[in-house]
C-alpha cells in the first residue's frame, strides 16, 4: 500500500464528505420526517460513479489513482450506506414500517438508475 494511495482515498473522502454535508444543510427545511438528504446524497454519488466508470471504463486498473480518489474516495465520502442503515433502523423502532419499505426501495432501485445514468452519459461526449 502506498502513501500516496491513502491520501488520494482521504482528499476525494474529504470532499465527497463535505459535498454530503452541504446537501444536508440545503435539504435541511425538507428533511423533517424522512431523511432525504441521505436520499440525494446516495443519487449524487451513483450517478458520479456511474460518470466515472462510463468515462473510464473497464481498461481502467481498479485501483489506479484516478479510481482511488474519485471511485473509493469521493463516492465513498459522500454515500451514505451506514447512515440509510441508521435511519432505517429509526423507521423500525418508531414502527414506521411504510416509510421502512419506502426508503430501502428508493434507495436500492433510484441508486441502480442513477449509477446506470451516470454511466450512460460518456455516450453523449
Amino acid at each position: 500500500m502506498k502513501l500516496s494511495a491513502i491520501v488520494l482515498v482521504f482528499v476525494g473522502g474529504g470532499l465527497g464528505s463535505m459535498l454530503r454535508y452541504i446537501i444536508s444543510i440545503a435539504a435541511r427545511p425538507i428533511t423533517v420526517s424522512f431523511p432525504y438528504a441521505t436520499l440525494i446524497a446516495n443519487f449524487i454519488g451513483c450517478f458520479v460513479l456511474g460518470v466515472f466508470i462510463g468515462f473510464m471504463g473497464a481498461k481502467t486498473a481498479t485501483f489506479s489513482n484516478t479510481y482511488l480518489l474519485f471511485a473509493v474516495g469521493f463516492c465513498g465520502g459522500l454515500t451514505t450506506f451506514s447512515s440509510l442503515t441508521l435511519e432505517n433502523m429509526r423507521f423500525i423502532e418508531q414502527g414506521q414500517l411504510f416509510n421502512l419499505i419506502l426508503y430501502t426501495t428508493f434507495s436500492f432501485a433510484f441508486g441502480l438508475i442513477f449509477l446506470y445514468l451516470g454511466m450512460l452519459l460518456h455516450r453523449l461526449f
